[in-house]
């Protein structure tokens, strides 16, 4: 079954010509389409790389032969690439690659990845609350894409959905497994509901540090995109005054 995308080819298209032009940042079409900056960023540099078609939607979903995997891991480790630089090229997330280098270095079989039916047909598998938070911070970090997590890291929609869910509200803890053994706050003691209440202000330091950072990033893009632009003005207006001068 092919994935419909969320977002269209055309709307796609025109916020990248739009920023290319000159006419908005990679903030300002965030906040007015609510789309997160770094995804904006992404659709940038792949139009730059391959154009409008990137944006095409593919006839099936995409495989990872053991031969591909290793040859981009080789690529990141003998630096021919930064794993943003190597997920723009080939089209795949930093979070699957550094899990594919952590893999390798461990001496961990990359295998043939050939996806199956539909997300919602995957049989729910024992996943270890360490695995877990890696999915939900991968999901956070591309858009609350529930169904291309799911296919990413072959477990159902519903795994995922509710594992953010549950780590937007309790944060890491709301991940661990407490089947038979959690206790409501009113069936604990004052210490032990003390500790819980710090863990929950602990977790929401972290998302508000987290989308502190994010921002960070993306105004630093900006930057770096203004003083590339003014810096070509300046090296047009130096030519031209060269040119003159002869």
């Amino acid at each position: 079954m092919v994935r419909k995308p969320k977002y269209a080819k055309e709307m796609k298209i025109n916020i990248v010509q739009q920023y290319l032009k000159g006419e908005a940042s990679v903030i300002m079409m965030g906040k007015e389409t609510g789309i997160y900056p770094g995804i904006i960023y992404r659709w940038i540099k792949k139009y730059q790389q391959d154009g409008e078609s990137t944006f095409d939607v593919k006839s099936k979903n995409a495989s990872y032969t053991k031969e591909f995997k290793e040859k981009v891991v080789t690529e990141y480790l003998d630096g021919k690439g930064s794993y943003y630089d190597l997920s723009v090229i080939y089209n795949l997330s930093e979070s699957v690659i550094i899990r594919w280098v952590k893999m390798y270095n461990n001496h961990i079989e990359l295998k043939d990845y050939i996806p199956g039916g539909d997300v919602y047909m995957i049989k729910s598998r024992k996943t270890e609350q360490k695995e877990r938070l890696e999915i939900v911070k991968y999901c956070m970090a591309n858009g609350n894409d529930y169904k291309t997590t799911a296919k990413i890291y072959e477990v159902p929609y519903a795994n995922v959905y509710n594992w953010v869910k549950k780590y937007k509200v309790a944060g890491e803890e709301g991940l661990s497994d407490k089947r038979g053994k959690h206790k409501k706050d009113e069936e604990v003691d004052e210490v032990e509901l003390l500790r819980r209440q710090l863990k929950k202000m602990e977790h929401k330091l972290e998302l508000s540090q987290l989308e502190v950072r994010l921002l960070k990033k993306a105004e630093e893009i900006e930057r770096r995109r203004y003083t590339e632009q003014a810096n070509m003005k300046l090296n047009m207006k130096q030519l031209k005054q060269s040119v003159k001068k002869k």
